[in-house]
């Protein structure tokens, strides 16, 4: 497990459930919040303690934020800093998903500064005829480095793929400060069922959008071509990297077993990206590389938005 990741939990029930496995421990099924926080490792509180230099003498605005279950100080932060609990964090995912809600994933990174969860919404939606399940990603630090972060991520349920694009017509992040009234900001989190059904139907409308650009065979290459390039200051390394990536995006617009009957159309292109971006093996495996993955999930991904942006330019 690369050693950013310091505990884990997913759901694992086929090989392509989910694109964000590969770590931690896995369940045959969804748990609730109450074996989700156990599972993940998360069942510990973050206390603010008072610091002090070495003589004695208390340092004004500064308390380290220490892990109950071992004493480790996650982070230093000043006299307006408010905590979010995990058991705050699945509390608040309980309440905007309603009794029964079941998390896919959970766990935490860098030592405990960073928890997320991943619970599946109830809604689902459909995309150029395909079932798209939105889920809810909720991440927050408690170092100081950050703020409490809740994601949509909309899953393509056939193959699994994420299509969670920044998208220009709508938001799929809300986030608040770790400042001021911590649990009011949390309340206003709610909206985010408004702000994951605008996401979809923003989702909805760039695919229509992107299936009204017929491709020929040569333009999809062109257009694979022009998404991911081969710069003049490339090294070798990195360009036999490009090669092998539009040659796995290719394959998989060609032979996929979902999309090769489709009709030729820029739609099935970033899906076939999508694909790519989900489920393809690095060409490098470093340490990290499957947190990073992970982190698209929250993130989005730089090369979909890239690929629908040039796409849409064709139109």
């Amino acid at each position: 497990m690369p050693a950013a990741v310091e505990s884990l939990f997913y759901t694992k029930i086929t090989e392509r459930d989910v694109p964000w496995h590969g770590l931690g421990i896995a369940v045959p099924e969804s748990p609730t919040s109450e074996d989700a926080i156990r599972l993940a490792g998360l069942d510990w509180r973050v206390e603010s303690q008072p610091m002090y230099l070495g003589n004695g003498t208390l340092i004004p605005d500064a308390y380290a934020n220490v892990r109950s279950s071992d004493n480790k100080v996650l982070g230093i932060v000043g006299n307006r800093y408010k905590i979010v609990q995990n058991t705050d964090a699945f509390a608040f995912t309980d309440a905007l998903l309603g009794e029964g809600v079941k998390y896919e994933t959970a766990g935490s990174l860098c030592d405990g500064k960073v928890i997320w969860m991943l619970a599946k919404l109830p809604q689902k939606y459909e995309v150029l005829g395909d079932e798209v399940t939105p889920y809810v990603v909720f991440t927050n630090t408690h170092d100081g480095s950050g703020s409490v972060k809740v994601a949509m991520t909309p899953v393509r349920v056939v193959c699994q793929n994420t299509l969670n694009a920044g998208l220009r017509q709508a938001k799929r992040t809300w986030t608040a400060r770790h400042t001021g009234n911590i649990n009011d900001k949390m309340n206003d989190a709610m909206d985010t069922l408004k702000l994951a059904d605008e996401y979809m139907k923003a989702t909805q409308e760039v695919f229509e959008d992107l299936y009204k650009v017929k491709t020929t065979d040569a333009q999809v290459v062109q257009l694979v071509n022009n998404i991911v390039p081969i710069k003049a200051d490339m090294t070798d390394r990195q360009a036999s990297n490009v090669l092998a990536l539009r040659s796995d995006i290719m394959a998989r617009y060609n032979f996929a077993p979902d999309l090769k009957d489709r009709e030729k159309t820029g739609a099935r292109l970033i899906q076939a990206i999508a694909d790519t971006t989900s489920h393809m093996d690095p060409l490098r495996k470093t340490k990290n590389y499957a947190e990073n993955h992970f982190k698209d999930t929250i993130n989005g991904n730089d090369l979909l938005d890239t690929a629908i942006a040039t796409v849409l330019a064709v139109a």
